[in-house]
């Protein structure tokens, strides 16, 4: 179990950390709305996307949402990552540019599998004294 929770932690930590120092750049970094020139995308976009990586970031790491919040979170980040890795692979980016999403979506899997095994124990733990009436 301590190794569970580990794992799940260091996951869902190296995912909310990425997310949060991505969003940074997306702020401040000039190179970032550049890039999101390259793109072809739009530069409101770019804040967008930089508000929803904090959010997401802040409901993966806080332990008291709601486990439907946290499932949009899971799902909404794995769009964004598949998506971002298609993106490159499609302008014929670096290869670097390609692998790192798809690093992060292996990562953000990991969290998931991780916290879905909790979720069912914390509603087993629940249910458990229901059962033996």
């Amino acid at each position: 179990m301590k190794k569970d929770k580990i794992i799940y932690w260091v996951t869902t930590g190296l995912v909310a950390v990425g997310m949060l120092f991505i969003a940074y750049q997306y702020f401040k970094d000039e190179a970032m709305a550049e890039a999101y020139k390259h793109l072809g995308f739009p530069d409101f976009l770019r804040v967008e996307i930089g508000i929803a990586k904090i959010i997401g970031a802040i409901v993966l790491l806080v332990p008291s949402f709601p486990s439907k919040v946290k499932e949009w979170a899971y799902a909404g980040f794995g769009i964004l990552f598949f998506s971002a890795a298609l993106t490159h692979f499609l302008l014929k980016d670096p290869t670097e540019r390609v692998v790192t999403p798809l690093v992060f979506l292996l990562m953000l899997a990991v969290s998931n599998v991780y916290y879905s095994k909790f979720a069912k124990q914390n509603i087993q733990n629940i249910l458990e004294p229901v059962r033996s009436r």
